[in-house]
């Protein structure tokens, strides 16, 4: 098969399978879940504090729900990552000149932290992820290093080009999205110019990121932006790679969410203990972000080399729970700090283009 062929193989393969952790509807309800827990234990949780802050701003409780549910579903939309061609210099946010970008977004490979492994060249204590030093790997994996080999990441007007000094630059992602997401490590642009070694910066970063957006200037778009880190609870996720099994486990969670009671209240609770709440002083949630993806890592390993219902249901059943317990951590949190100021549903900037 020619090269140019062979390329576009690459891509339809890569198409076919969507390489974001838990579907969107599945990150929103996590979400709701989370708030529907707290209201029904308020005197356990900082339930009273939410809705009063809720109350505000003029939205009930539902309607406030519904708010983070759907900033915690929109990060995957985000349109803030772009990587240039190494021999044109064209910049995209998707593969295939955008062509993929309802399957995908090159903003999905900020969604990892690799337990794999220990601290990364940015100084991070887990890193991001990072295709040269993946521990597991499969097709999905080397479909998108060989597609992409050689690219670089957008930085604007900051020097890094194609062959031929060729850059048609849409959005400074180094000096934007990376700078957001970099919290207190190191980078340079070296690190971003061929995709097979790039050192994206883990998500809790991420999530630390908006929540200092959320803190400066408290919204509920902005806190449900945070919630998209129960990508931390997806196992793919935690054990970094976008192949073995990874569409089709997201794929399984979503079918039966309701039908094995995932959320069920109960596991909720016990899952709430095996998580150390976050200072109420303190502004980092990373280390409570970090507990839940030391629990994917700890007891969902198997859903990347099996498909069978049962060995997906005895993990789902683990970090599903622990999933809406983190965010209840971080919605107490939230709460105790912000008290009763007034929450907004207005949009937060830095996120980049949106669809």
């Amino acid at each position: 098969m020619k090269k140019g062929l062979l390329l576009i193989a690459m891509a339809a393969a890569m198409f076919s399978t969507q390489v974001s952790a838990f579907q969107q509807i599945t990150h929103k309800r996590i979400a709701q879940d989370a708030v529907a827990y707290m209201q029904a234990n308020p005197t356990t949780t900082n339930y009273a504090k939410l809705q009063t802050w809720a109350s505000a701003a003029g939205m009930t409780m539902t309607q406030f729900a519904e708010v983070i549910g759907q900033g915690a579903y929109d990060v995957d939309d985000f349109q803030d990552t772009y990587l240039c061609g190494a021999i044109t210099g064209d910049c995209v946010y998707a593969p295939v000149f955008n062509g993929g970008a309802s399957l995908v977004n090159y903003t999905s490979y900020w969604h990892f932290q690799n337990h794999t492994r220990g601290s990364d060249t940015h100084g991070n204590d887990f890193g991001g992820y990072n295709y040269d030093l993946l521990t597991v790997w499969g097709d999905i994996d080397n479909i998108a290093a060989g597609w992409l080999n050689g690219d670089y990441m957008d930085d604007g007007n900051g020097g890094m080009t194609g062959w031929w000094w060729s850059d048609d630059s849409e959005y400074n992602t180094y000096g934007i999205t990376e700078a957001n997401y970099r919290q207190g490590s190191y980078s340079s642009k070296s690190m971003y110019d061929d995709f097979e070694e790039m050192p994206f910066q883990p998500i809790d970063n991420l999530g630390q990121y908006w929540y200092s957006q959320f803190l400066a200037a408290p919204t509920a778009q902005t806190l449900g932006f945070v919630l998209h880190t129960t990508d931390l609870l997806q196992p793919h996720h935690v054990w970094t790679t976008s192949a073995l099994n990874h569409s089709g486990w997201e794929t399984w969670v979503a079918d039966y969410y309701d039908s094995e009671s995932l959320n069920n209240s109960a596991a909720v609770a016990q899952a709430l203990n095996d998580f150390t709440p976050i200072n109420v002083a303190s502004d980092d949630i990373r280390p409570l972000l970090t507990q839940g993806g030391a629990i994917a890592y700890a007891n969902g390993g198997i859903v990347l080399s099996s498909t069978d219902h049962s060995d997906r249901l005895q993990v789902a059943q683990v970090v599903i729970p622990h999933a809406i317990a983190m965010v209840v951590h971080v919605l107490n949190h939230a709460a105790d700090r912000v008290g009763s100021s007034s929450a907004s549903t207005s949009t937060s900037g830095g996120k980049g283009k949106k669809k």
